[in-house]
């Protein structure tokens, strides 16, 4: 079938599509919160009964925590079978006076749609049902779609649920659909992906908080004292001071300045941090950022010397890194930073491993043709990404014979995680065609 009737199957199913994928904006799935256990219940019911009615072989599963879904088609004799992964868990929303529509009531404006999950990842999702919608009963390949429901929180049953299932799951291409394109207009493959370590650090100075007017200045407060030792993870330019941590050069992607700065929202006279060029940056090297303090608030404070505080600190990893080493270098940096004396303690959180992707060149050169002709013979870009999927590491160890290809449904204008979450409507249309595409050209 030609690209103008795939195009086609698209525009005509695009409509319902969206539809699906506004109904699933209006289900808050956070994994992270335990009061929405029920709803991201409800969320995975609803993607196996869209998945179903597609003809797919579907159901709910759990691997001890919050529900998946798994769904099947049986590959025709001698095709391939491909693995599509999306997952339908999403960030909690935050204060919701922030956005500017409801975040889980959709809202299509500017030709975008806004919503928590409307791109992250639920849009995932919903490029594989259009895909699938494309095809019809004619699909050229076996598929398994496999939807996550604790991607937002790490995906921690995930290796218990790949065990489980392996035989189930297994497949010769899995489509990542959980990234970001270079773009509005451009699509990207990508093909690195930055490890995670974090932490928690809590310092103490004091067997209990102090008047600071009748104690202050001999006696070290707390939170000083741990603002100080977070700032010793950064050089006066930015780049992260942790000595030891693998650090990679040479991207081949060039990101303009004025386009990097208005892409990230960047205030007027405030200067990028580090070394080196943006994309290096962005995806070679660690970058690490305090995600969160507890203090005591401003409203309400006292005049006093806090006897403890801490603070979350979270580091991203460049490939080529092993992540133990890397917890293990940023633990003894901040063991050794705390001034004073003060008595500090760092707790390890979540772990993750860097990816880099090299898929066959057949396989690849196919992904590539399909992007390209989706969006209309724009070029694609091969990038990688600053951020984390857990995931690929995990379906790279399991199944290494399988050819692992991340596709992008978000742009720099998404804002995944936080306030006005949105979704490229005509990118979104794109990315639908270009798996379908892939599909057939994998089936031929």
């Amino acid at each position: 079938m030609t690209t103008a009737r795939f195009a086609d199957r698209i525009d005509d199913a695009l409509p319902e599509v969206l539809l699906h994928l506004e109904a699933m904006v209006r289900i808050p799935s956070v994994s992270a919160l335990p009061e929405h256990a029920e709803d991201v219940a409800r969320s995975a019911r609803y993607a196996a009964e869209l998945l179903a009615e597609l003809g797919l072989e579907s159901r709910v599963v759990y691997a001890g925590g919050l529900p998946s879904v798994i769904a099947h088609r049986t590959a025709p004799p001698g095709a391939p079978t491909v693995l599509l992964y999306a997952h339908h868990d999403v960030q909690p929303a935050g204060d919701p006076a922030g956005w500017a529509s409801a975040p889980f009531e959709p809202d299509r404006r500017g030709g975008r749609l806004f919503g928590r999950g409307a791109a992250d990842d639920k849009a995932g999702l919903a490029v594989h049902l259009a895909a699938l919608l494309a095809h019809g009963d004619d699909l050229p390949v076996g598929v398994t779609v496999l939807v996550d429901g604790e991607e937002e929180i790490g995906s921690p049953t995930l290796p218990e649920l790949l065990s489980r299932y392996r035989d189930e799951l297994a497949a010769d291409v899995i489509v990542v659909a959980d990234s970001v394109n270079w773009a509005v207009g451009t699509p990207s493959l990508t093909v690195a992906l930055r490890g995670l370590v974090d932490v928690v650090v809590e310092l103490r100075t004091l067997e209990h908080a102090l008047h600071s007017g009748a104690w202050g200045g001999p006696v070290p407060d707390a939170l000083t004292a741990l603002v100080a030792t977070l700032a010793s993870l950064h050089d006066a330019d930015g780049t992260v001071a942790v000595e030891g941590l693998a650090r990679g050069a040479g991207s081949r992607v060039e990101y303009d300045d004025t386009r990097f700065r208005a892409d990230a929202g960047l205030l007027e006279g405030v200067r990028l941090a580090g070394r080196g060029s943006i994309t290096d940056r962005l995806w070679l090297q660690p970058c690490l950022t305090v995600t969160a303090i507890d203090a005591p608030r401003v409203d309400g404070s006292a005049n006093m010397l806090s006897a403890a505080a801490r603070a979350k600190v979270s580091m991203r990893v460049a490939p080529g890194e092993d992540p133990e080493v890397a917890l293990k270098l940023l633990t003894e940096h901040l063991l050794a930073h705390a001034p004073h004396g003060a008595h500090i303690e760092v707790t390890p959180g979540a772990l993750a491993h860097p990816v880099l992707l090299a898929p066959p060149a057949a396989v690849r050169d196919l992904a590539l043709g399909a992007l390209r002709d989706a969006w209309d013979g724009a070029e694609p870009v091969e990038i990688g990404v600053g951020g984390t999927l857990p995931l690929i590491r995990l379906f790279t160890d399991t199944f290494p014979r399988a050819a692992v290809l991340v596709t992008g449904v978000e742009d720099p204008d998404t804002r995944a995680h936080g306030t006005d979450e949105s979704l490229h409507l005509a990118d979104f249309r794109n990315a639908c065609l270009a798996e379908a595409l892939l599909l057939d050209r994998l089936g031929r």
